[in-house]
């Protein structure tokens, strides 16, 4: 390191500076980079976006920067005619994750749509509508309500949303990109489906 000072550790044979090298595990390692919530990073991705993109593609992973929304994330390269190594396998959000989504993108399309400039969601609002969205065989409704909450930690994580009080949410535009308009079509056709028949499951 002494002898040569552009090494970041020893045998580095690497060509990116350090802090777009930190960005780039980043995007490896989150499922997404937000503008609002990771600033720094935002802004040394932005400014080399296409060095970054040029490795991702190495690894057949594909970069997606959504400026409008503030959000990227990777995806998968699946191609009929590459022989190509799957580096990223799909980390799907469970059934109560799922349902907890499906309220949230509801919520947002709704206020959205009256020209509200966000939406906001109380957690006792989103149990109360996610507990009908439960089948018959998801436990008693003390189990349900732990998912709910479990959920929105993990969807808070995500970035999708954001907690500014206790108990108070606001809803990411995110949950757009997450859940797109034609999902959540099918996500309500199945809890149409499910309320038929008690023991059907998303795809």
């Amino acid at each position: 390191m002494e002898d040569d000072p552009e090494e970041l550790f020893a045998g580095d044979r690497g060509v990116l500076d350090q802090a777009v090298r930190r960005v780039l595990v980043r995007l490896l390692q989150r499922r997404f980079l937000l503008a609002d919530r990771h600033r720094d990073d935002w802004a040394i991705m932005v400014a080399n976006q296409a060095v970054l993109e040029s490795r991702l593609n190495d690894l057949f992973v594909r970069l997606v920067v959504d400026h409008e929304r503030g959000v990227a994330y990777k995806e998968q390269v699946r191609s009929d005619e590459v022989d190509v190594p799957i580096l990223l396998r799909d980390d799907a959000y469970t059934r109560a994750e799922t349902l907890v989504l499906v309220h949230l993108r509801t919520v947002y399309q709704r206020e959205v749509t009256a020209g509200e400039p966000s939406a906001r969601v109380d957690v006792e609002e989103v149990e109360q509508t996610v507990l009908t969205y439960f089948a018959e065989g998801d436990g008693d409704t003390a189990r349900r309500q732990r998912s709910i909450r479990n959920a929105l930690v993990r969807l808070r994580a995500d970035g999708i949303v954001e907690e500014e009080s206790e108990g108070r949410y606001r809803i990411s535009p995110l949950v757009e990109i997450v859940v797109s308009s034609q999902r959540l079509h099918d996500l309500v056709e199945w809890l149409h489906t499910q309320t038929a028949t008690p023991e059907g499951n998303p795809s």
